[in-house]
């Protein structure tokens, strides 16, 4: 009987534990913070891998802004280094590999759990900042122009990120306000009506801070005269920089259709899209 009553208790002390373990744990971003869809951080800022989009190199997700909360969903080593597991509202997108975080960038939160507070600047402060990173290079996941300042301390030989892709460089000029995904953005905020447009009347129709994008780029319409935009530039001629609006349609519309919005069974695949998100 005593037996039994000692393997009853040690049960459900065994439970507690293993229910405690299961609640769910939060940390916060302490500056900006890589988070990566592998949890093998050694080797991707140690030095022996080379980050290159054009390549296919692309472990980084984006870099995370002071403040914004995780919650923590795993935990492992990384050749000694603790490695959490973690999901963000910051960046709600499904991932089969999962997204991860080094735990020295995050400050674990014991008492009340907060969302980063988001504020979206007016206009001319958001223009000033799109423009503050013209010339900035392209980096896969960048979206903190002068790169992270933990990072280089952390991983001396790694690339410090100094840079924006796409969707980076508007994300940066939010706060991070805007989704950090150029497939988010082609259904934020309202479609403005260009299916069967010319360049010239598109030109006339968008407003300053109007998308245009589609599944994999995003430029933003500076004001009635240009767009900004970070591209890639695998044959060259990549980061941040400037081009005339009407332009930079007709070399767009060259090899896509403007449309309303993109349908979702894959046939928008030549298509862009105009959303309007900004209301002055």
């Amino acid at each position: 009987m005593k037996r039994s009553l000692l393997a009853l208790a040690l049960a459900i002390l065994s439970c507690t534990l293993a229910s405690a373990r299961e609640l769910p744990r939060y940390a916060v971003a302490i500056g900006p913070t890589p988070v990566l869809n592998t949890p093998s951080f050694r080797q991707v800022f140690g030095g022996q891998l080379r980050l290159d989009p054009c390549k296919g190199v692309r472990p980084v997700e984006f870099v995370a802004l002071t403040g914004t909360l995780f919650r923590i969903e795993g935990e492992q080593q990384d050749e000694g280094l603790t490695v959490y597991r973690v999901t963000s509202n910051d960046y709600p997108y499904r991932s089969a590999a999962g997204y991860f975080v080094d735990a020295r960038f995050l400050k674990p939160l014991a008492g009340r759990v907060r969302e980063r507070p988001r504020s979206l600047p007016g206009l001319v402060e958001l223009q000033q900042r799109l423009l503050a990173a013209l010339g900035r290079p392209y980096v896969w996941g960048g979206n903190v122009q002068a790169g992270v300042p933990l990072l280089k301390r952390l991983y001396p030989r790694a690339d410090p990120l100094a840079g924006v892709d796409c969707s980076g460089l508007l994300y940066q000029a939010t706060d991070g306000f805007t989704p950090r995904n150029s497939l988010a953005l082609t259904s934020y905020g309202a479609a403005v009506p260009v299916a069967g447009l010319t360049p010239a009347a598109i030109a006339k129709r968008v407003q300053p801070l109007d998308l245009i994008v589609w599944k994999g780029h995003v430029m933003i319409v500076l004001d009635e005269e240009r767009v900004i935009e970070s591209r890639m530039g695998c044959q060259g001629g990549g980061g941040v920089q400037l081009s005339r609006l009407q332009a930079a349609l007709q070399k767009l519309m060259k090899s896509r259709q403007p449309m309303d919005e993109l349908p979702p069974d894959g046939r928008g695949a030549q298509g862009f899209v105009v959303r309007r998100w900004f209301a002055p």
